[in-house]
């Protein structure tokens, strides 16, 4: 069999999908836009440009993005390899020259008999078996394209998302669990200011530094009033966020049985409890400053950021309502999507989300068995996030808060992580030896 298919985007995610898909036999046109057209980030020819960081964070196996990179090379990744080789020195983290990483993938990518590389730009999806992965600055004609078989919502344009952090890095002691007026089931964490400390906080938040806006952002930086930076709207008084976001009304602290001056709320991530979000907390501040500003919250003085707030131009599906567990688009199963649309955040999961694009595409056209990844590997956890219904999707990337706990408690956290990781790897491998996958 040498069924054609289609994967649109040369950016980490598509080739990462298109040399996963030639692997298994099929052969691939790869469109890629540039060097005719360019959107306003990218500045290089080659294939899989780095935009930002040339960063792919780090190695360690105790850590998210080093247990992401093991799941990757056990799934046959192009990308990790080509990284390793051109890496730079980066301390513990694996960077690379961000030249020579491009154009090794290239030279990957070109030189591979199964993929016919097409320098053009794609408006319309064409039929057949295809995968979308054209990034986060998705737009013109494609996008509306999108939006027309996705509909009105089904295509946002800017992400604006809360800080998270993790559950067991909450202080208890501090924060008490209550809704407001008693509505609900004690859904909320609750980090009350007295007004001293409230003062405190403001003055730190108001005097923040920001991220600057690139120049194709500040076009639309209106559609950001709907979702205001809390950083932004502080300023507009002293009283302003604690009217808003942080009212305390409806809200008793238990420890002094009065009215807070102001509380800041959690709210529950993921099913499992183990990640609150900031509620109202979008911001634009730079991370360090998220990081020391959102650290004197009552109770958040030790908190884990497992992803910091965002405001940027960022093209991203409503995956939950309308992707499938692999990444086709439920009204037209023809159709998959892959890399940072699909809303996982960085650039190594961008890539892994194009990688297991790759093998549901491949697997479904080959008759062989589905690779249904289990919920305790990174790429499991990652993929529900995806695709598993929820009221405010927003993008996530790789983090240890999005794994189920482990059964037994374990109280430092490099031996917890490496127990995860060890978990993770454990469960991967026996799913690949049931679907008899060879990396060879």
């Amino acid at each position: 069999m040498n069924q054609k298919v289609t994967v649109i985007g040369g950016g980490l995610a598509g080739c990462e999908a298109a040399q996963i898909l030639a692997r298994y036999g099929l052969s691939v046109d790869l469109y890629e836009q540039k060097p005719a057209h360019r959107s306003p980030a990218h500045k290089y020819d080659g294939l899989s440009e780095l935009v930002c960081s040339n960063s792919l964070k780090a190695s360690r196996l105790d850590s998210a993005a080093g247990l992401l990179k093991e799941e990757m090379r056990l799934l046959g990744s192009l990308l990790l390899p080509c990284a390793e080789e051109t890496a730079v020195a980066a301390g513990g983290a694996l960077a690379v020259d961000r030249y020579r990483f491009s154009d090794l993938v290239t030279a990957k990518i070109r030189g591979n008999p199964a993929i016919r590389v097409i320098g053009q730009q794609v408006e319309r999806i064409p039929e057949g078996p295809v995968i979308v992965a054209t990034g986060p600055l998705t737009s013109g004609p494609l996008a509306e394209e999108i939006t027309r078989m996705t509909g009105k919502a089904g295509l946002s344009f800017f992400d604006a998302a809360a800080p998270i952090v993790t559950r067991e890095s909450i202080d208890e002691t501090v924060v008490f669990a209550a809704s407001r007026y008693g509505r609900g089931e004690d859904d909320y964490l609750n980090c009350p200011m007295n007004r001293e400390e409230y003062e405190a906080f403001y003055e730190a938040l108001v005097s923040a530094e920001g991220v600057e806006l690139k120049d194709f952002e500040k076009e639309g930086f209106s559609v950001y009033e709907g979702c205001m930076p809390v950083e932004i709207m502080a300023k507009r008084g002293p009283d302003t966020i604690r009217f808003g976001p942080l009212k305390p009304v409806g809200l008793r602290d238990p420890r002094t049985g009065r009215r807070p001056w102001a509380v800041v709320q959690l709210r529950k991530e993921n099913e499992a409890g183990t990640l609150y979000n900031l509620v109202g907390f979008q911001t634009n501040l730079k991370w360090g400053e998220q990081k020391r500003v959102f650290s004197m919250i009552p109770g958040l003085a030790n908190a884990e950021f497992v992803r910091y707030g965002v405001m940027h131009r960022n093209t991203f599906l409503d995956s939950p309502r309308l992707l499938d567990r692999e990444f086709r688009l439920k009204t037209s199963p023809q159709l998959r999507f892959a890399g940072q649309m699909t809303g996982v955040e960085g650039y190594m999961e961008s890539a892994a989300s194009g990688l297991l694009a790759g093998h549901y595409l491949a697997r479904e056209l080959l008759g062989l068995p589905p690779l249904i990844l289990p919920e305790e590997t990174m790429l499991g956890a990652l993929t529900a996030h995806v695709v598993n219904e929820q009221s405010d999707f927003q993008p996530m990337g790789a983090n240890m808060g999005i794994l189920p706990p482990l059964p037994e408690k374990i109280r430092d956290k490099k031996a917890r992580y490496l127990a995860l990781a060890e978990r993770s790897l454990a469960a991967l491998k026996r799913t690949l030896e049931e679907v008899s996958w060879t990396t060879a």
